[in-house]
């Protein structure tokens, strides 16, 4: 699969959070976030592993309670089923990858409708 980037087609799962799979195989998906300052991604788990870089922007990622300071460059690994969060200090992007495929991720197929913003 190839796919030229677009600034159309972000999904708003949370306010302040949009995200956009961007390419996704059988066995990973790539996803890119934009994150607005002083927004919050709840504490949530997932039986997907999740690795993740930060492009631009400033937040802290917490995995399993433990608070990590996330610069550009940055870069993360989650284990399945371990839970996190992340606190957004600045108006941050963030690539991540999600290992096996997250099927609520994948685009919704032409013509169902899917709200996007």
């Amino acid at each position: 699969m190839f796919a030229k980037y677009s600034e159309d087609g972000f999904l708003t799962p949370i306010e302040g959070i949009e995200m956009k799979t961007l390419v996704h195989g059988e066995k990973s998906l790539l996803t890119r976030f934009h994150l607005k300052k002083d927004s919050l991604l709840p504490a949530h788990s997932h039986p997907h592993e999740q690795t993740g870089f930060l492009v631009s922007g400033k937040m802290t990622l917490y995995i399993d309670q433990k608070g990590y300071g996330v610069e550009p460059g940055d870069s993360w690994s989650i284990p399945g089923n371990i839970e996190h969060r992340a606190e957004v200090v600045e108006d941050s992007v963030a690539i991540e990858v999600f290992s096996p495929v997250r099927k609520e991720y994948l685009p919704a197929p032409a013509g169902e409708g899917i709200e996007q913003g």
